[in-house]
């Protein structure tokens, strides 16, 4: 049953609502933006409307499975591992687009919604919401670069398993946290390698 409920999970997560629906406002999001076929970029290529209806399909393609194993499937405890984490990568490698994916944030609050009664994505959301503001004010309210975005979303990721520790979760939260973070952290990596680089820049132009 736990491979059956995975395998579920991630061709839920491969469902990619969003090109799709990109695809019917006549708009190719391979070519906007960062190339993300994801709602992000749906906002950006057709408007808010669809950009809000593509956030929403993606938080739900994450929820409802996970919710459907626990409900009526009966998964708990470390076999919900890959169950949780098969949307993510369902998404993040979507086989309906030769393997090249979104960047899993929308499915990722979905995923987590499902798992926790909407604690921890609530908890991610704040923190994104905070480093934003902060953000926002160190930046004299200038628009934020794509590559500050995926450093934001990164960053926070790795507080959410703060919180996750602190909150004493369960081993089980624990590891998907593990795999869910690795995963964001690959499908950023240009924006953590530009970071690296401006670091390196910096430390390197800093007087002796």
């Amino acid at each position: 049953m736990i491979i059956i409920w995975t395998i579920c999970a991630f061709v839920s997560g491969a469902l990619m609502f969003s090109y799709w629906l990109g695809r019917l406002a006549r708009k190719n999001l391979k070519t906007v933006g960062d190339g993300n076929p994801g709602a992000l970029n749906l906002w950006k290529a057709a408007g808010f409307r669809l950009g809000i209806a593509g956030v929403l399909l993606d938080f739900v393609k994450g929820y409802l499975v996970i919710v459907l194993a626990v409900e009526v499937g009966g998964m708990s405890g470390y076999g919900l591992i890959p169950i949780a984490l098969a949307p993510i990568f369902g998404h993040a490698f979507s086989p309906f687009l030769r393997g090249k994916g979104g960047k899993a944030i929308a499915v990722t609050f979905g995923v987590w919604s499902g798992l926790t009664l909407f604690e921890v994505s609530l908890a991610l959301a704040v923190i994104l919401a905070i480093m934003l503001g902060a953000m926002k004010v160190i930046n004299r309210w200038r628009p934020l670069s794509s590559e500050t975005d995926g450093q934001h979303v990164v960053i926070g990721m790795l507080l959410l398993g703060v919180y996750l520790y602190v909150r004493d979760a369960a081993a089980m939260l624990l590891w998907i946290w593990v795999g869910n973070t690795l995963l964001i952290m690959f499908k950023h990596h240009r924006e953590l390698a530009a970071l690296l680089r401006k670091k390196k820049r910096e430390k390197e132009g800093t007087p002796l």
